[in-house]
């Protein structure tokens, strides 16, 4: 396991205030990704931070150009998530290649291709698939080990699409009488997930299970399935929104598994023990919240 040091090659954090830091979002399409630019925002005074911010709009391509642009503007620390495994590893090693420390916050890179604690500081974030573990076992007790399962899986190559479906996956596996019997993405997307949902609906009435990679995409599912005359209640979802968790109170969505949006304070946290000397771990790993019935009401307040 390589630890991240400034002395073994890695480039170094600038002893200066503020840090000129660039924060490469995704998109701003769902709660999920404001509350995590906002906990940027607000850390960064504290932090010392001068925040270069940019919106990529659910593209890789404009998320690469728009690490390139703070390339360009020579940022002292690049934190972002990247939005799709692959396509943001030559970036992240120009980073590298021009003496700038990279933190990837949310979701991680190709570890084939570039590696946490040698190309870059570290991954912070959470075990996805461990969160697909857990909303599966979570989904064969409530149903007896008996369903029909439609998974809605978030952005296409993304490892926090990948990760919480190969988790879900195996679960499934071991129970003979669990089946997915659709799985399609939806990026995360409460529109798309209403859109994709009502096609998949049709085309398998026999369903008894939605599980899905996003609360958005939960919350776009339960409208088109009281549209179309059932009732929802059977829903399993990784997030934790406060609209997801209204819906555990409302009976109409099953469980909830968090995914923590707020990377602000845990990123300053990391990037001073780096400019200190410190060694850190290439994995920063988030714990997360389960959300159902039997605590839903003391875990309202945790919601986004």
């Amino acid at each position: 396991m390589s630890v991240a040091h400034a002395d073994d090659g890695l480039p170094k954090i600038p002893n200066k205030k503020p840090l000129k830091v660039g924060f490469a979002q995704t998109e701003s399409n769902n709660p999920w990704r404001l509350a995590e630019t906002k906990s940027f925002k607000n850390v960064a005074a504290k932090c010392g931070w001068q925040m270069v911010m940019t919106d990529a709009n659910s593209s890789a391509a404009k998320q690469v150009s728009d690490i390139q642009s703070m390339i360009a503007q020579h940022v002292d620390l690049l934190v972002f998530p990247p939005r799709e495994e692959k396509p943001l590893v030559p970036v992240v090693m120009q980073a590298k290649k021009v003496g700038i420390p990279v933190i990837l916050v949310d979701r991680n890179i190709d570890q084939s291709m570039a590696k946490a604690g040698r190309d870059y500081i570290t991954f912070i974030g959470s075990d996805f698939i461990d969160q697909g573990h857990r909303a599966a076992d979570w989904l064969v007790k409530a149903t007896g080990g008996k369903a029909s399962i439609i998974e809605l899986e978030g952005s296409t190559g993304a490892s926090v699409a990948n990760d919480p479906k190969k988790g879900f996956d195996e679960v499934i596996a071991k129970n003979p009488g669990m089946k997915i019997i659709a799985s399609q993405s939806d990026d995360f997307a409460r529109d798309k997930g209403r859109q994709v949902i009502e096609t998949l609906l049709q085309a398998h009435p026999d369903v008894t299970a939605v599980y899905t990679h996003n609360d958005e995409m939960a919350l776009g599912a339960i409208a088109t399935i009281k549209a179309a005359g059932k009732t929802p209640g059977k829903d399993i979802t990784i997030d934790g929104t406060k609209g997801g968790l209204e819906a555990i109170k409302a009976g109409e969505l099953g469980a909830s598994v968090q995914s923590s949006p707020f990377f602000g304070p845990l990123a300053c946290d990391v990037a001073e023990k780096y400019a200190q000397g410190q060694k850190i771990p290439p994995w920063g790993k988030v714990s997360d919240r389960f959300y159902d019935k039997t605590n839903v009401d003391e875990s309202v307040q945790y919601g986004y």
